[in-house]
Protein backbone atom coordinates (compact mmCIF):
# COMPACT_ATOMS: atom_id res chain seq x y z
CA UNK A 1 0.00 0.00 0.00
CA UNK A 2 2.91 2.37 0.63
CA UNK A 3 3.84 3.14 -3.02
CA UNK A 4 0.16 3.71 -3.83
CA UNK A 5 -0.19 6.08 -0.88
CA UNK A 6 2.92 7.98 -1.94
CA UNK A 7 1.87 8.33 -5.56
CA UNK A 8 -1.73 9.33 -4.92
CA UNK A 9 -1.03 11.68 -2.00
CA UNK A 10 -0.37 15.41 -2.44
CA UNK A 11 3.19 16.56 -2.05
CA UNK A 12 2.77 17.55 1.62
CA UNK A 13 1.34 14.11 2.39
CA UNK A 14 4.19 12.34 0.61
CA UNK A 15 6.82 14.37 2.45
CA UNK A 16 5.23 13.81 5.87
CA UNK A 17 4.72 10.11 5.14
CA UNK A 18 8.35 9.64 4.09
CA UNK A 19 9.95 11.83 6.75
CA UNK A 20 7.78 11.19 9.83
CA UNK A 21 5.28 8.34 9.58
CA UNK A 22 7.74 5.73 8.29
CA UNK A 23 10.08 6.64 11.12
CA UNK A 24 7.28 6.14 13.63
CA UNK A 25 6.91 2.62 12.24
CA UNK A 26 10.62 1.97 12.68
CA UNK A 27 10.50 3.38 16.19
CA UNK A 28 7.58 1.08 16.96
CA UNK A 29 9.54 -1.96 15.78
CA UNK A 30 12.51 -0.95 17.94
CA UNK A 31 10.34 -0.52 21.04
CA UNK A 32 7.99 -3.47 20.56
CA UNK A 33 10.23 -6.19 19.10
CA UNK A 34 11.03 -8.62 21.94
CA UNK A 35 14.70 -9.15 22.79
CA UNK A 36 14.21 -12.89 23.19
CA UNK A 37 12.62 -13.49 19.79
CA UNK A 38 13.09 -17.09 18.63
CA UNK A 39 15.64 -17.89 15.94
CA UNK A 40 13.08 -19.85 13.93
CA UNK A 41 11.03 -16.69 13.54
CA UNK A 42 13.81 -14.14 13.03
CA UNK A 43 15.43 -15.98 10.11
CA UNK A 44 12.48 -15.83 7.70
CA UNK A 45 11.60 -12.25 8.71
CA UNK A 46 15.11 -10.93 8.03
CA UNK A 47 15.29 -12.97 4.82
CA UNK A 48 12.03 -11.39 3.65
CA UNK A 49 13.33 -7.91 4.52
CA UNK A 50 16.56 -8.51 2.57
CA UNK A 51 14.64 -9.96 -0.36
CA UNK A 52 12.40 -6.90 -0.30
CA UNK A 53 15.45 -4.63 -0.60
CA UNK A 54 16.51 -6.40 -3.80
CA UNK A 55 13.03 -6.66 -5.30
CA UNK A 56 12.16 -3.00 -4.70
CA UNK A 57 15.50 -2.00 -6.23
CA UNK A 58 14.79 -4.07 -9.33
CA UNK A 59 11.32 -2.52 -9.47
CA UNK A 60 12.87 0.96 -9.38
CA UNK A 61 15.03 0.09 -12.40
CA UNK A 62 11.97 -0.39 -14.58
CA UNK A 63 9.75 2.37 -13.19
CA UNK A 64 8.81 5.22 -15.52
CA UNK A 65 6.83 7.17 -12.91
CA UNK A 66 9.25 9.38 -10.96
CA UNK A 67 7.14 9.53 -7.81
CA UNK A 68 6.59 5.77 -7.80
CA UNK A 69 10.34 5.25 -8.21
CA UNK A 70 11.08 7.34 -5.12
CA UNK A 71 8.31 5.54 -3.20
CA UNK A 72 9.74 2.09 -3.95
CA UNK A 73 13.17 3.40 -2.99
CA UNK A 74 11.73 4.29 0.43
CA UNK A 75 10.40 0.76 0.82
CA UNK A 76 13.83 -0.67 0.03
CA UNK A 77 15.61 1.48 2.60
CA UNK A 78 13.02 0.56 5.23
CA UNK A 79 13.81 -3.10 4.52
CA UNK A 80 17.33 -2.48 5.79
CA UNK A 81 15.94 -0.74 8.86
CA UNK A 82 13.52 -3.59 9.59
CA UNK A 83 16.25 -6.24 9.30
CA UNK A 84 18.53 -4.27 11.62
CA UNK A 85 15.89 -3.69 14.28
CA UNK A 86 14.99 -7.38 14.37
CA UNK A 87 18.53 -8.34 15.41
CA UNK A 88 18.14 -6.19 18.54
CA UNK A 89 21.78 -5.31 19.23
CA UNK A 90 23.02 -1.83 20.20
CA UNK A 91 25.05 -1.53 16.98
CA UNK A 92 22.12 -2.53 14.76
CA UNK A 93 19.68 -0.25 16.56
CA UNK A 94 22.10 2.66 16.25
CA UNK A 95 22.50 2.02 12.52
CA UNK A 96 18.74 1.79 12.05
CA UNK A 97 18.18 5.12 13.81
CA UNK A 98 20.89 6.84 11.75
CA UNK A 99 19.52 5.45 8.48
CA UNK A 100 15.96 6.43 9.38
CA UNK A 101 16.97 10.04 10.04
CA UNK A 102 19.08 10.18 6.88
CA UNK A 103 16.38 8.58 4.76
CA UNK A 104 13.71 10.90 6.15
CA UNK A 105 15.61 13.96 4.95
CA UNK A 106 16.69 12.44 1.62
CA UNK A 107 13.36 10.92 0.64
CA UNK A 108 11.41 14.05 1.57
CA UNK A 109 13.85 16.10 -0.53
CA UNK A 110 13.39 13.78 -3.51
CA UNK A 111 9.60 13.94 -3.28
CA UNK A 112 9.72 17.73 -3.17
CA UNK A 113 12.04 17.86 -6.18
CA UNK A 114 9.76 15.48 -8.09
CA UNK A 115 6.76 17.71 -7.33
CA UNK A 116 8.62 20.77 -8.61
CA UNK A 117 9.15 19.02 -11.93
CA UNK A 118 5.53 17.88 -11.98
CA UNK A 119 4.29 21.46 -11.50
CA UNK A 120 6.28 22.53 -14.55
CA UNK A 121 5.73 19.56 -16.88
CA UNK A 122 2.31 18.29 -15.69
CA UNK A 123 3.60 14.73 -15.94
CA UNK A 124 5.48 12.27 -13.76
CA UNK A 125 7.01 10.32 -16.66
CA UNK A 126 10.79 10.31 -16.52
CA UNK A 127 11.26 10.58 -20.28
CA UNK A 128 9.15 13.76 -20.39
CA UNK A 129 11.32 15.49 -17.77
CA UNK A 130 14.68 15.20 -19.51
CA UNK A 131 17.02 18.12 -19.96
CA UNK A 132 15.96 20.02 -16.84
CA UNK A 133 19.56 21.09 -16.29
CA UNK A 134 19.13 23.64 -19.07
CA UNK A 135 15.90 25.03 -17.67
CA UNK A 136 16.77 24.97 -13.94
CA UNK A 137 20.55 24.75 -13.51
CA UNK A 138 20.50 25.69 -9.81
CA UNK A 139 17.95 22.98 -9.01
CA UNK A 140 20.23 20.41 -10.67
CA UNK A 141 22.70 20.84 -7.81
CA UNK A 142 20.00 19.84 -5.33
CA UNK A 143 19.06 16.89 -7.54
CA UNK A 144 22.70 15.82 -7.42
CA UNK A 145 22.85 16.13 -3.62
CA UNK A 146 19.61 14.16 -3.17
CA UNK A 147 20.62 11.42 -5.62
CA UNK A 148 24.09 10.98 -4.13
CA UNK A 149 22.80 10.84 -0.56
CA UNK A 150 20.13 8.36 -1.66
CA UNK A 151 22.82 5.99 -2.95
CA UNK A 152 24.87 6.51 0.26
CA UNK A 153 27.88 8.32 -1.12
CA UNK A 154 30.81 8.59 1.32
CA UNK A 155 31.03 10.31 3.76
CA UNK A 156 27.31 11.09 4.05
CA UNK A 157 25.22 10.05 7.02
CA UNK A 158 23.36 7.57 4.80
CA UNK A 159 26.56 5.58 4.30
CA UNK A 160 27.26 5.51 8.04
CA UNK A 161 23.83 4.01 8.73
CA UNK A 162 24.07 1.45 5.93
CA UNK A 163 27.61 0.40 6.91
CA UNK A 164 26.51 -0.17 10.50
CA UNK A 165 23.53 -2.25 9.36
CA UNK A 166 25.59 -4.26 6.86
CA UNK A 167 28.26 -4.93 9.51
CA UNK A 168 25.67 -6.08 12.02
CA UNK A 169 23.99 -8.36 9.50
CA UNK A 170 27.35 -9.82 8.47
CA UNK A 171 28.24 -10.56 12.09
CA UNK A 172 24.85 -12.18 12.53
CA UNK A 173 25.12 -14.24 9.34
CA UNK A 174 27.88 -13.88 6.70
CA UNK A 175 25.43 -14.93 3.97
CA UNK A 176 23.61 -11.61 4.25
CA UNK A 177 26.56 -9.73 2.71
CA UNK A 178 25.55 -10.95 -0.75
CA UNK A 179 22.01 -9.57 -0.45
CA UNK A 180 23.03 -6.26 1.14
CA UNK A 181 25.79 -5.72 -1.41
CA UNK A 182 23.40 -6.45 -4.27
CA UNK A 183 20.80 -4.11 -2.78
CA UNK A 184 23.23 -1.21 -2.39
CA UNK A 185 24.56 -1.72 -5.93
CA UNK A 186 21.07 -1.63 -7.41
CA UNK A 187 20.30 1.48 -5.34
CA UNK A 188 23.32 3.24 -6.82
CA UNK A 189 22.27 2.26 -10.35
CA UNK A 190 18.69 3.53 -10.20
CA UNK A 191 19.66 6.68 -8.28
CA UNK A 192 22.15 7.68 -10.98
CA UNK A 193 19.69 6.65 -13.68
CA UNK A 194 17.04 8.89 -12.13
CA UNK A 195 19.43 11.84 -12.02
CA UNK A 196 20.73 11.37 -15.55
CA UNK A 197 17.27 10.88 -17.04
CA UNK A 198 15.72 13.98 -15.49
CA UNK A 199 18.67 16.37 -15.81
CA UNK A 200 20.60 15.38 -18.93
CA UNK A 201 19.58 15.37 -22.58
CA UNK A 202 17.59 17.80 -24.68
CA UNK A 203 14.53 19.65 -23.44
CA UNK A 204 11.20 18.50 -24.80
CA UNK A 205 9.02 20.93 -26.73
CA UNK A 206 6.64 21.28 -23.80
CA UNK A 207 9.47 22.02 -21.34
CA UNK A 208 11.16 24.87 -23.20
CA UNK A 209 8.95 27.44 -21.44
CA UNK A 210 9.78 26.07 -17.99
CA UNK A 211 10.18 28.83 -15.40
CA UNK A 212 13.23 28.72 -13.09
CA UNK A 213 13.20 27.75 -9.45
CA UNK A 214 11.54 30.16 -7.05
CA UNK A 215 12.99 31.42 -3.78
CA UNK A 216 10.59 29.41 -1.61
CA UNK A 217 11.54 26.21 -3.48
CA UNK A 218 15.24 26.87 -3.03
CA UNK A 219 14.64 27.55 0.67
CA UNK A 220 12.83 24.22 1.08
CA UNK A 221 15.74 22.44 -0.57
CA UNK A 222 18.23 24.25 1.64
CA UNK A 223 16.32 23.20 4.75
CA UNK A 224 16.70 19.57 3.63
CA UNK A 225 20.32 19.72 2.49
CA UNK A 226 21.63 21.68 5.48
CA UNK A 227 20.69 19.08 8.16
CA UNK A 228 22.21 16.33 6.01
CA UNK A 229 25.45 18.30 5.81
CA UNK A 230 25.49 19.12 9.53
CA UNK A 231 24.82 15.51 10.55
CA UNK A 232 27.50 14.30 8.15
CA UNK A 233 30.05 16.65 9.69
CA UNK A 234 29.00 15.93 13.29
CA UNK A 235 27.14 12.68 13.81
CA UNK A 236 27.04 13.23 17.58
CA UNK A 237 24.13 15.62 17.01
CA UNK A 238 21.85 12.55 16.81
CA UNK A 239 22.91 11.33 20.22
Amino acid sequence: WLPKAHVEAPIAGSMVLAAVLLKLGGYGIIRMAPTNISTTLIYPMIAMAMWGVIMTGLTCLRKTDLKALIAYSSVGHMGLVASATLIQTPWSTSGAVILMIAHGLTSSMLFCLANMLYERTNTRMLIAMRGMHKAMPLMTSYWLIASLTNLALPPTINLIGEIQIMTTLFNWSPLTIMMTAMGTTITAIYSLQMFMTTQQGHLTKDSKETYPAQTRELLIMLLHALPILLLTLNLELIY
